[in-house]
């Protein structure tokens, strides 16, 4: 089941004998084929496992994260390892089903699932619309919202807007890597997503303690395009969890599952087979088309375009406060 994450003072420290400079220079075009880009994916990883001591994995139930989720733990499999922790984060907005999505794989793969959620906010019990005064927040919220410049006398609940983004993901995230002392993050991020992204390395250092507790982030599908993910869940990932699943079919719906397997069988959130391209807050996402994700034109440049939050200038100034 979902749990909080465990709090500690341990504080994180990370090392630094990684090549921060690696991925500088070379696009997804330098990986021209879904196995180089596991193996690409594959040698991260194992160099991460190596370098750091408490790594931890970023899940949000999405294609690109579970994708990196299914590297480490095949990485750590092999190398007769236990897969580290994962977080979540809980933006008190998931689709129903990204969260049922969650438990059932959490059980299944027996991860060690933390979820970190903003209790400040929690305890108010906030719904999308809400407006609360600036003045009756609590101390440490009323801080974030100055490293925003945030001047209202108001705050409207709201997940996909700036402070919303940054008070209910980035706060918790945060918080939770101080908590656990953890040295670095696996992240799901890509080349092709975002502008903001585009010149990221497989190692970004995060060593400014003002902005965010001192990690890396390791981001070892960097060289991956959006059907490239889904050509590795066809290929790879739903085959190894689906005991006979026909390597490379990629159903057109869910009629065309082989017999026997039903769409909740399959480490496949179930929003991708409504039309989603990409994944938000229930509130800030839509379907792209009716047809389930991987059947639509991905050449189209429009995977993030259901997504309310996803603005260039509103993505830089997260990442530099310390979001993904």
């Amino acid at each position: 089941m979902l749990r909080a994450a465990v709090r500690s003072d341990v504080t994180a420290t990370a090392p630094r004998d990684v090549d921060y400079e690696a991925g500088t220079g070379t696009s997804a075009a330098d990986y021209p084929t879904l196995a180089a880009k596991l193996e690409q994916a594959a040698a991260v990883t194992a160099t991460a496992l190596d370098a750091y001591d408490r790594p931890v994995v970023l899940w949000t139930g999405g294609k690109d994260s579970t994708l990196v989720l299914y590297v480490v733990r095949e990485v750590a499999r092999e190398r007769g390892e236990a897969v580290p922790p994962v977080l979540f984060i809980d933006h008190f907005a998931h689709f129903p089903e990204t969260l049922a999505f969650a438990e059932r794989w959490a059980d299944e793969w027996d991860l060690d699932l933390r979820v970190v959620r903003n209790e400040r906010f929690a305890a108010l019990d906030p719904a999308v619309g809400d407006e609360f005064a600036v003045a009756d927040l609590d101390g440490e919220t009323r801080a974030e919202l100055d490293r925003l410049d945030y001047d209202g006398e108001t705050l409207t609940f709201d997940p996909d807007s700036l402070a919303g983004n940054h008070l209910l993901k980035t706060v918790p995230l945060n918080d939770a890597l101080r908590a656990g002392g953890f040295d670095a993050a696996f992240s799901g991020v890509r080349w092709d997503e975002q502008e903001a992204r585009a010149e990221e390395t497989f190692f970004s250092p995060r060593h400014d303690d003002e902005r965010a507790p001192s990690h890396d982030r390791v981001q070892p599908v960097l060289q991956f395009d959006e059907r490239a993910v889904w050509d590795a869940f066809w290929n790879v990932v739903v085959p190894d969890a689906v005991e006979g699943y026909p390597e490379g079919h990629a159903p057109e719906s869910a009629a065309d599952l082989p017999t026997g397997v039903a769409v909740e069988d399959l480490p496949v959130s179930p929003k991708y087979w409504e039309g989603f391209r990409s994944l938000g807050t229930e509130s800030g996402s839509g379907a792209a088309a009716d047809d389930p994700a991987w059947v639509q034109d991905l050449g189209d440049g429009g995977e993030r375009a259901g997504r309310a939050q996803d603005k260039e200038d509103l993505m830089g100034r997260l990442r530099d406060l310390g979001y993904m």
